[in-house]
């Protein structure tokens, strides 16, 4: 080529330097960043994908830290019950040794007394202090509010979850299709003829023997059995009219676990005793009742139901003219409006990512309920005090909500092992793999990398060579000139 205004092959060779250089450039920056996505024109499409990812791993992260966080609410509550916990014990103890009047003075049982206050104030005063983060967890504020709530039907309600979703409250039906019912045995009397009988009067609390004089009427049997009703769990009943009046003997409690067993004693004279039925007989169990809760079927035990969806948990005891047999039978609704505790498990703010609990007040004349009592009634004053005497009731009663707290204790580590825990690991997994799939799009691989560098160098050095070279073909025209 003898033309000097254009130097082709030049241009030709500073164009492949350029190109070269850029992949200098591009190497470079790969590895001092790790990325080999630094702006979008690397890859537009691995961009897209790398930064979905890049935001999932985000909200995983932050749902494993909401997880771990309700772990620590949760090990915050129980810590607390546990202490409620061995105050209630403690305070059964001392109703069990005011008791024991017998080797026990008016001035000892008052002791008692006091420890008993002092007790249950402790356990007042825990509920109300009880907090993480400001948050108070045992006084009521976790628990829900129900609207709508009818005393004749529905005597106690214990909302134990709910998901509220879009909805400004949740809707609750129960429905009681069979009723709940006593253990019964009936006798028709007046009286017992000729003979004197012996009889073991049975129920769910113990036996005891009785003897009715062949003179005894309904009325004497029916105090006799209600004399011992705290060592049998059975009562009895003067039923029909004056002159025929006869006797129903019942368990206390309702549902298929109670029952009710009157037998002879030995060679005594026959005692006949009939079931609901009519039908001869010396034992009797009680019922279940049927019921559903917004038309699904529920659990049920004597009068108390038990109801688990993923949208509803409750606890309800039904009122005893409601699931009695009588004219009661039906439905009952009612409101859940707001309240419980919400955590937020999952990466996407939705009802199947989250999870409710209520806890409810452990103040003391929340625990309980009206028909067993409340703790609170154990105080000086109260009807349950231990100068009343009623030790039974009273030991009943602490009893009872000892297993009402051990139940939520039970119900906040459940939530924990089965649920927070599970969730922490899943996510954690999750994670693992996100970010892996991310690393694969948008991360250097070092050792492609460095040979893509070590490559471009070499060509860099070679175009500056061959830049020069073409440059200094240009001069040879100077030959032709006789130069």
């Amino acid at each position: 080529m003898s033309r000097i205004n254009s130097n082709v092959p030049s241009l030709v060779a500073q164009r492949q330097l350029q190109k070269s250089q850029q992949s200098l450039r591009i190497s470079l920056e790969r590895l001092s960043s790790g990325l080999q996505i630094n702006r979008g024109a690397d890859n537009p499409a691995g961009l897209i994908v790398s930064e979905r990812l890049r935001s999932e791993i985000s909200v995983v992260g932050q749902a494993i830290d909401n997880s771990s966080r309700a772990i620590n609410v949760i090990a915050t509550t129980e810590g607390a019950l546990n202490e409620v916990q061995t105050l209630l014990t403690d305070i059964q103890a001392l109703v069990v040794e005011a008791a024991n009047s017998g080797a026990f003075s008016d001035e000892e049982i008052a002791a008692n007394q006091l420890q008993i206050d002092n007790a249950i104030d402790s356990i007042t005063r825990i509920a109300n202090t009880t907090t993480f983060a400001g948050r108070k967890l045992i006084n009521g504020e976790l628990d829900y509010v129900t609207s709508g709530v009818t005393a004749a039907t529905l005597a106690d309600v214990d909302i134990l979850a709910a998901k509220f979703g879009t909805q400004s409250f949740v809707g609750v039906t129960v429905d009681v299709s069979v009723s709940a019912q006593q253990a019964q045995l009936a006798f028709s009397g007046p009286g017992l003829g000729a003979s004197a009988v012996n009889v073991d009067v049975r129920g769910p609390d113990g036996v005891i023997a009785l003897t009715f004089p062949a003179s005894a009427t309904t009325v004497e049997m029916v105090a006799a059995i209600n004399a011992q009703v705290d060592a049998t769990g059975v009562t009895a009943v003067v039923s029909g009219t004056a002159g025929s009046a006869g006797m129903r003997i019942l368990s206390q409690d309702y549902g298929g676990d109670a029952f009710v067993s009157v037998s002879t004693i030995g060679t005594s004279a026959s005692f006949a005793l009939t079931n609901r039925a009519g039908i001869t007989n010396s034992r009797a169990a009680g019922r279940d009742a049927t019921a559903s809760v917004n038309g699904i079927s529920a659990t049920s035990d004597g009068l108390k139901l038990s109801f688990s969806s993923s949208l509803l948990k409750l606890e309800v005891e039904l009122n005893e003219t409601f699931g009695n047999g009588g004219t009661g039978l039906g439905s009952s609704t009612f409101a859940v409006t707001e309240g419980g505790a919400l955590f937020q498990l999952g990466p996407q703010v939705n009802t199947n990512l989250q999870e409710n609990i209520g806890v409810k007040s452990m103040q003391a004349n929340k625990l309980g309920d009206a028909i067993t009592g409340f703790l609170s009634e154990l105080q000086s004053g109260q009807t349950n005090e231990l100068r009343s005497g009623n030790f039974t009731k009273a030991s009943k009663t602490v009893q009872s909500v000892i297993t009402e707290v051990a139940v939520l204790r039970g119900r906040l580590g459940a939530f924990e092992r089965n649920t927070l825990q599970p969730n922490i690991r899943q996510l954690q997994i999750t994670t693992e793999n996100l970010i892996s799939a991310e690393s694969v799009i948008r991360d250097t691989d070092f050792a492609e990398e460095t040979s893509e560098l070590t490559r471009a160098q070499i060509l860099v050095q070679a175009g500056n060579s061959i830049v020069a070279i073409a440059n200094a073909q240009s001069q040879n025209v100077l030959s032709l000139l006789g130069g």
